[in-house]
Order: C-alpha cells, then structure tokens, then sequence
C-alpha cells in the first residue's frame, strides 16, 4: 500500500541529487498511476498534486527541464489515474457483493456438519480447484435419521452453474428423503429420480453431464457396523485395528441419473464398524491429483501413516498433503468426509447387536 509513495520518494531523490541531464523527473507521472491500482480516489489525486508541487520544486533547482510539459503529463496521468480508481472501487464493491452471495449459496449447499452425532465423530473438507471460486460439482451431507447416521458424498460430472444446480438437487432431495427411506436403496432410487428430472428440466446440450457419482453410508444405532452403497464412487477406506481397508463394491451399483442406460441396479455392503474405527470418504479430486510426473495420490498409503490421527487432524493433513503432492495447485476441487465411531450408540428401542472383527459383506 504504501509503494506509491516509495516510488515518489525515490525519483524525486534522484531527480534532485543527480544531474538535469538524466531528468529523472519525468518519471513522476508513474506514482499516481501505481496509487490507482491500490488506492481510493481521493488519496490518488493528492499524491499527483504532490508529485506536482515536487515537480515544481525540481524546478528551483534545475531550470530548463521542460517543467510545463512534465506538468502537463503529470495532471493527465492524475485524472486518469482517479477514474481508474474510481472504476476499481466499483468493480471490487460488485465482487464483493458477488462473493457474499457465493458464500451464502455455499452455506446452502454445504452447510457446516456437526461435530458429533450420536457418538459418530465427522469432520468435513472442501476445497475448491481455483481459489477464488466457492462452490462446485462435489458435495457431501449428513443426517441423523431414525435408522441411523446417513451420510452421502458424491460428484457431479461437469463443471459450471449446471453442475451446482445437480449438487443442490441431489442434496436436497436426500435431506428430505433420508428421513423416510427405510432402506439405503430406496434412498438413491429417490435420488435417481431427481438427478433424472433435473436433467430434464435444463438445455439439451448440457444433458449428457449431469450425472453424478455418489456414496451413501449408513451407521444404524447399537450396531457396530456401517451399510455402504456406492454408486460408482471412489471407495472409502479404512481403519480397522489400526488397519487400513479399501472397501471396493462388492457388485456395481448405478450412478445417479444413469439408471436408463445402465439398469436400476443397487448393493449394498457391511462391514464392522466399532469404537475406534475410522472411514474416509471423499471425492476424485483426492486420488486423482498428480505430482510433477503425473503419479496419483497415494491415498491408501497415506492413511496407513496417518492412521491414528484424529478426523479434524487427518483431513487438515490430508489438504496441506496434497497441496503439497501437486506443487501447490490443486487442479480439481476435493472433498472429503472424516468419520470416526466414538461409542456404539443405541436408542431407547434398540438393544446392542453383536458385531464382528473383521469386515463382512452382505
């Protein structure tokens, strides 16, 4: 902020102290122009009357410099400098105000999770690719059903405002639905159906990417077990005994708004699910992101040294890592869901049910 007028301090040191003959006084006109750039308008119009009255000064000085015309340019560079600010200002005030609205759609979309439910520790993460955007194609939600703790993340393929109108769509409908289904795949087929008309409610031209990959999880209450039904998702992993698993499906299931072309298909897979077990779920921006020789993430790999961490500890890791892994610059946006079983929690109506040590499939 302040090198406007270290630019002026400066040429006018050298304007004074060196001789007429090198004139470094026409350089002047470069401090108000530098100040539109960073100030508002009123301040830049004093620094060019400043440079002005040093200018004048110079004159004292070292006659025959050709004082008018260095004043001349000066004034113009001034005025031009106000209005440059002036249309700075403006567009800053409708970012500004564009960014509340983003923030407040992002809140919509992916509103903050609760730390804890019902003895289920969740931690969430989401960033996107470019650093000034808000919200994206990826989303992840969490309920706390009457079945248990439902949690869904998924991607949109696509990109733009097409892509956030599927991701809200989805969202929204599985907020309203993970309360009434009793079942996970009565759950997505209630998903399909609303992936399926949203896309038939946009252009046609945009038809072919709205569809979504997705992956609900289901803890039930007292059962020391998680319910996976993953619809084309990268598979979460996990720590077991301080084991590492990936759980791949065990038979396909469809992604959203493919269930026409791929058939209305669905499995659903259990795995033990006890005090201190924890799941990652998260999105293709994580395993996809590349290093410098175009090497994957190795996500397994990581959580095997990163297997004690706590979820608000593994995903901060797990963000600073990959920035890291990719130079600095994330080419996709990530998301991602910590998940980690405190207790076994039970409701009033349920009793405890006997699980196993090892992972099990159904």
């Amino acid at each position: 902020m302040l090198s406007p007028v270290l630019v002026t301090v400066v040429i006018a040191a050298l304007a004074f102290s060196t001789p007429r003959e090198i004139a470094f006084s026409r350089l002047l006109p470069a401090a108000p122009a530098l100040a539109a750039a960073l100030w508002p308008v009123l301040p830049t119009i004093l620094l060019g009357a400043f440079c002005l009255l040093i200018m004048i000064g110079i004159s004292f000085v070292h006659s025959d410099l050709g004082t008018p015309y260095t004043v001349a340019a000066i004034a113009a560079v001034t005025l031009a400098a106000a209005y440059a600010s002036h249309l700075r200002l403006q567009r800053e005030e409708t970012l500004f105000q564009v960014r509340l609205v983003a923030d407040a759609a992002q809140k919509v979309l992916l509103r903050p999770l609760p730390p804890l439910i019902q003895g289920i520790e969740i931690e969430s993460l989401y960033r996107a690719a470019q650093e000034q955007a808000r919200i994206g194609g990826d989303f992840y939600e969490v309920a706390d059903t009457p079945y248990g703790v439902r949690l869904l993340i998924g991607d949109v393929r696509g990109k733009g405002l097409s892509a956030v109108g599927a991701a809200a769509a989805v969202i929204n409908c599985f907020r309203e639905n993970a309360y009434d289904q009793p079942d996970l795949k009565g759950l997505v087929r209630r998903l399909q159906i609303t992936m399926t008309r949203y896309s038939a409610a946009i252009p046609a031209d945009d038809q072919q990417e709205h569809f979504a990959t997705a992956l609900i999880t289901e803890i039930p209450y007292g059962s020391g077990h998680v319910k996976v039904l993953n619809c084309g998702h990268p598979p979460p992993v996990f720590v077991q005994r301080g084991e590492i698993h990936v759980l791949e499906p065990t038979r396909p299931s469809t992604p959203l708004n493919l269930a026409a072309l791929l058939g209305d298909h669905y499995h659903v897979d259990t795995v033990a699910f006890v005090p201190g077990d924890q799941m990652l779920l998260y999105t293709d921006g994580v395993t996809e992101t590349r290093d410098r020789s175009g090497t994957f993430f190795p996500l397994p790999d990581w959580m095997s040294r990163h297997r004690a961490a706590s979820p608000h500890e593994l995903l901060t890791e797990l963000h600073r890592d990959l920035l890291h892994y990719a130079g600095g610059r994330l080419d996709d946006d990530i998301a991602a869901l910590a998940v980690r079983c405190r207790h076994i929690a039970a409701q009033e109506h349920q009793g405890p049910s006997p699980h196993g040590s090892s992972p099990e499939r159904e």
